[in-house]
């Protein structure tokens, strides 16, 4: 039973670095050397009431969250102000959208600039600053930074808007 156990978990972790090397451009998935970000003691943050998007404090700092504390990621690629994401079939299916329920989202904490945008599923996705923002699949539990630097490309945000790209456990260092 455990070796059937540890080769789904691999097939799966195959599978999800396959997708994510889709979502960045690359055929394979390469050694980003980003560390494994996740961590058994994550700040558990409660769901915001009608708050799209909130703060929480994280291994990282103070970072966004969704409304029901999931970490906030941005996507490199996408150009700020465009009106567009780039995360489009694989990549949806990796790192959905945060939806809004109207182009007017609530937030609570969040100083950067909010919006919203059409995403490439066809409802109204927020956008921080211009930029489109996203979950990660490999998040498992509010407060998880597992999707932090994947392919250089995925970054979690600040509550200015700011991408945050120190990696867990490396500290502020000054």
């Amino acid at each position: 039973m455990r070796r059937t156990a540890r080769i789904t978990t691999a097939l799966a972790t195959a599978t999800l670095l396959a997708a994510t090397a889709a979502c960045s451009g690359t055929e394979e998935a390469a050694d980003d050397g980003a560390t494994d970000t996740t961590t058994e003691e994550t700040t558990e943050a409660e769901p915001m009431g009608d708050a799209v998007l909130a703060t929480t404090d994280s291994e990282l700092g103070t970072i966004v969250v969704d409304g029901e504390g999931m970490t906030v990621y941005y996507f490199t690629p996408d150009e700020p102000g465009s009106g567009v994401s780039v995360c489009e079939d694989e990549c949806l299916i990796n790192w959905p959208p945060v939806h809004a329920q109207d182009e007017d989202p609530q937030v609570d904490g969040v100083t950067a600039e909010v919006g919203t945008i059409t995403g490439n599923d066809g409802e109204l996705q927020v956008t921080l600053d211009g930029r489109p923002v996203y979950l990660f699949v490999g998040d498992e539990a509010p407060g998880d930074v597992a999707g932090q630097a994947v392919e250089d490309v995925w970054w979690v945000v600040a509550p200015d808007g700011a991408e945050i790209t120190e990696t867990a456990g490396a500290g502020s260092g000054y």
